[in-house]
Parts: structure tokens; C-alpha cells; sequence
């Protein structure tokens, strides 16, 4: 690992990024964790990291660029929430790009998106009446974008996201989140936020899954082997 260990974590308060903090603190990154609530420092300093306020979108490409001069890393872990299909695109969708420019525009060559499951193939199977489908659609054109870039870029794509502790044991699965070509049970499609955590972590650190999208679930495979 390059001695530069600095990340930025763009959506710094959800629920993923401040459980990456500390663990990516205690593996040595110093962490900055970008925030639109200056009202949001203290959890930020809790976890470890270093906050830094900027709405994202409103932020342009140079912006960013700036925010993300000199970093070895960039971790999207962002989100509208769903809900408004407009700030959906805006965020999942149009910042995330900006980010992505930005940090080739910066030379930060690593950069790892927090996805799900099934981004690369819900587009094409969803009703566009679906409530989630502005969701996925923009999820889906931001890992396009991500992959069509020169950054050496990883995609997570955890299942259902819950808040059972960390397994770091996985289940890989296909783009269409099927286990060996099987349609999972309902209890099988679980990932803990902070095995995600701990996703993100293990790939930076290891510098493991360079320009591969690894979709999973809570399993029996020991995260440093299904992510490689």
C-alpha cells in the first residue's frame, strides 16, 4: 500500500460510511467524511474521521476535485434516500458522476461505489411505474459511468441492508442476484451494513476486486476470499 492513506467518504453520515470510519481509521486511513449538516460533526468526529461540509449537490466537478486533492481514495456511500425520483437522479445519479470526474481530475485513481444487487439488471426487469425504479435506474447509470472511467474502481453491490452485526463472511452473487443460478429465499438476500463496512475496508486496504463489481449477501465465505 502506497504511504498516501487518505480516503474521503462522500455521504459521511449514512449509516454504512460511519461504521467505515472507524474501521477504516483503525487500519491505518485518515479518514475525511463529507457532510451537507455542519449539525453532523460531532457523530463524524465519534467515528473517527475528519468532517468536511460540502453539499454535494450543489458541488461542480472542480469543487470536488479540490475536496479530493491529494487522496489515495474515494468511497461513494452517498444516497437521496429514495422517495423524490428528482433528488434521487440528482444525487445517485448526477453527483455521483461528478465525483467520479472529479477524482480523475484530482489523480485519485481508486475509487470504491457502494451499489446493490441488482443495479446492473433491475433497469431492464422493473415496472418504470415502480416507486423504486428511479432508484435503480440511477444506480445503474452511475456504476455505468464508474466502469467507463480509467479510475481503478470497485463496485459493492450488497442485498437487503440490515443492521445485524458483521459476519465478514459472504455469499457472492450474479448481476442478477441469483446464488448458482437459483432465485434466493427472502431470508438468504440479507447484508449486514456493516459486513459492507468491512467490504469496504478489506478492498482498500488490500487493494483487493480492482475494476470488478462484487454483488453479495450475508454468507459462508470469509470476505477476504470473495473479494479478491
Amino acid at each position: 500500500m502506497a504511504e498516501n492513506k487518505r480516503v474521503v467518504i462522500v455521504g459521511g453520515h449514512g449509516k454504512v460510511a460511519l461504521l467505515a470510519a472507524p474501521k477504516l481509521a483503525a487500519a491505518g486511513w485518515s479518514v475525511d467524511s463529507l457532510i451537507r449538516d455542519p449539525g453532523q460533526r460531532d457523530d463524524i468526529d465519534a467515528a473517527g474521521a475528519n468532517p468536511v461540509v460540502l453539499d454535494i449537490e450543489q458541488a461542480d466537478v472542480d469543487q470536488l476535485a479540490e475536496t479530493f486533492s491529494g487522496a489515495a481514495a474515494v468511497v461513494f456511500a452517498a444516497g437521496a434516500g429514495g422517495g423524490n425520483p428528482d433528488r434521487t437522479r440528482a444525487v445517485d445519479r448526477d453527483a455521483a458522476a461528478r465525483t467520479m470526474d472529479a477524482a480523475e481530475k484530482a489523480g485519485v485513481s481508486r475509487y470504491v461505489m457502494v451499489s446493490y444487487v441488482r443495479a446492473e439488471t433491475d433497469v431492464d426487469t422493473l415496472d418504470r411505474s415502480s416507486s423504486f425504479y428511479p432508484y435503480a435506474e440511477a444506480k445503474h447509470h452511475a456504476d455505468a459511468h464508474l466502469r467507463g472511467t480509467g479510475l481503478d474502481w470497485t463496485i459493492l453491490g450488497p442485498g437487503s441492508l440490515t443492521l445485524e452485526p458483521a459476519t465478514r463472511a459472504l455469499q457472492v452473487v450474479d448481476g442478477a442476484g441469483l446464488i448458482d443460478g437459483r432465485q434466493p429465499a427472502r431470508e438468504e438476500v440479507g447484508t449486514s451494513r456493516e459486513n459492507v463496512a468491512e467490504a469496504i475496508t478489506h478492498v482498500l486496504t488490500a487493494g483487493a476486486a480492482v475494476r470488478r463489481t462484487v454483488n453479495f449477501y450475508d454468507g459462508e465465505t470469509p470476505l477476504e476470499e470473495a473479494l479478491t
